[in-house]
């Protein structure tokens, strides 16, 4: 577990640019999905099982990052953002573009604005490689945090977890029910793009058409001081969503989730969330309407480069998804 969350965390892949994460994530599940494929939006579906019901999960392959928006005069690369970026993390931060040049971003007037951080368009990427400040970023390169994922005991730290680490559970689980089996026809949906507007959740729930969907992603943990939400922490346990800013979880869904976590002993929170989403809010929009739930790992620092999450939660998260996956459900 421990080697796919830092080969997953660790990989290249922007909001609009998943390609090399969804090339790892197709090589993990290649043994174990019954089928798969790669819809237009780029979003990786896999099949398990044949039952009567269909069930999607989904969670993100992408993850934060910039996306160069003109060369200024001094050679200097400007940007705008892939995400929700926030401009305490970026001053002295490192990108990496596809090709594979590593840079740093700096900030206009450094020692006097300490107090005071500007706008995105105050900050720039130092893109030079020798004397003529030449280097091969044009307009239009996106590119991704540079930052390696530790642990620290039963914690793990790095970027990106928001959210691999739902793609990390959502394998393992994979891998558990082509052990154990399942009832039903499950679509385990790796989606594309949604630090930038869920884009791919929708299309990919279009598509599939569940009768019950499961979105996984993380949940901001509010243990830290002077919380905005304190009902999360970590090692509390996997969370079940009741509500955020765009989706509310259909009764029946949560009460299936919480019996389900009673009834094996996994332990779980439960979170109403007054900032953000997840692909859940779009996916329950797809064609009729589909009934929608979400599991959560809890997370520290969420969109920052070191996100932090408690092995406890990961394991819970992935025991709770196999659950509800692995009986029949009735709503």
């Amino acid at each position: 577990m421990e080697t796919l969350i830092k080969k997953l965390a660790e990989a290249w892949g922007p909001s609009g640019f998943e390609h090399q994460v969804r090339d790892l994530i197709r090589e993990e599940v290649a043994p174990l999905a019954d089928a798969i494929t790669v819809d237009p939006l780029g979003n990786l579906i896999c099949r398990v099982g044949d039952g009567d019901a269909r069930v999607m999960v989904a969670a993100h392959m992408d993850e934060l990052g910039v996306i160069v928006s003109h060369i200024d005069r001094q050679g200097y690369a400007r940007f705008a953002s892939l995400g929700t970026l926030l401009p305490g993390t970026l001053l002295g931060a490192r990108v990496r573009f596809e090709n594979g040049v590593i840079a740093n971003i700096g900030v206009e007037n450094q020692y006097t604005r300490r107090r005071d951080l500007p706008t995105f368009d105050g900050f720039f990427i130092d893109i030079s490689q020798d004397a003529d400040g030449s280097a091969p970023v044009q307009v239009g390169d996106p590119g991704a945090f540079v930052r390696e994922v530790v642990w620290r005991g039963e914690r793990v730290v790095g970027k990106a977890l928001d959210d691999r680490l739902g793609c990390a559970v959502q394998i393992e689980a994979m891998r558990r029910l082509k052990d154990q089996g399942t009832p039903h026809t499950v679509y385990f949906v790796f989606t594309v793009q949604e630090e930038v507007g869920s884009r791919g959740a929708r299309p990919a729930g279009y598509g599939v058409e569940p009768h019950l969907a499961i979105a996984v992603d993380v949940s901001p943990a509010g243990d830290v001081p002077k919380p905005k939400d304190a009902g999360i922490s970590l090692g509390g346990g996997a969370v079940i969503k009741v509500r955020d800013t765009r989706h509310i979880v259909p009764a029946p869904v949560k009460n299936l989730m919480i019996r389900r976590a009673e009834e094996r002993g996994i332990p779980y929170q439960l979170e109403v969330m007054t900032l953000g989403s997840t692909d859940g809010a779009e996916i329950q929009l797809a064609r009729s309407g589909v009934p929608t739930g979400a599991v959560g790992i809890p997370a520290r620092y969420v969109h920052t480069q070191s996100e932090t999450a408690d092995r406890r939660d990961i394991q819970a998260a992935i025991d709770l998804l196999v659950a509800i996956l692995s009986e029949p459900v009735e709503l």
